[in-house]
């Protein structure tokens, strides 16, 4: 089955293609149909994610997954959750990883509570007027560090310390990331539910 992923970001897809390898799936990006990003008005992961899917199964005719995911800190009321991409720019600066980076250190900055997680939705869709999306979701407990630490991943990676591994998010191997992340806790719940629903595999 071909799965158009609502998403064009190459990293987020290559993740998703190694998680969801058991299934007979092709995962193709919504971008490379011509399909343009939907919008994400909404406040949850969940809702964002079901636009997501509906938008691009409505474009491309056919099966679509979304995923929203995002950062959610204790001590800044669970920002910037569905901002995290474009974190930075609510504060006037540019939209890019350090940015977004930089800025969540200066709002943390009079704070001691550094607890966060990193959340993931993802939403499935037969087709746009699907009556029945699969909907997973996944949390990954941690810590935002000081600084940035590590060199892989990408987004807020650096910055996000699991106690249990005693390492930043980026300081992980991409084996070890895609087997104990949020998103792969979703896509496990998401496979489990494609085999169950949608016969798959």
């Amino acid at each position: 089955m071909r799965l158009v992923l609502a998403s064009n970001n190459g990293k987020k897809l290559a993740e998703l293609q190694t998680l969801f390898a058991p299934l007979p799936l092709e995962l193709v990006t919504q971008g490379a149909l011509g399909i343009g990003e939907a919008e994400e008005p909404h406040v949850t992961f969940v809702e964002n994610a079901l636009e997501k899917a509906r938008h691009a199964a409505r474009e491309a005719k056919a099966p679509a997954i979304a995923d929203d995911s995002g950062l959610c800190v204790d001590a800044l009321g669970g920002a910037p959750g569905v901002l995290s991409a474009r974190y930075a720019t609510l504060f006037g600066q540019p939209r890019s990883d350090a940015d977004n980076n930089r800025v969540l250190l200066e709002q943390l900055r009079p704070h001691t509570d550094r607890r966060g997680r990193f959340v993931c939705a993802l939403v499935a869709v037969r087709s746009a007027d699907d009556p029945e999306p699969l909907i997973a979701f996944g949390r990954w407990d941690g810590e935002v560090l000081a600084a940035p630490r590590g060199d892989s991943g990408f987004g807020y990676d650096p910055l996000m310390w699991i106690p249990s591994l005693s390492a930043s998010v980026a300081e992980l191997t991409a084996a070890d990331k895609n087997r104990l992340s949020h998103r792969a806790i979703a896509s496990l719940q998401m496979l489990a539910m494609m085999r169950e629903v949608w016969r798959l595999g």
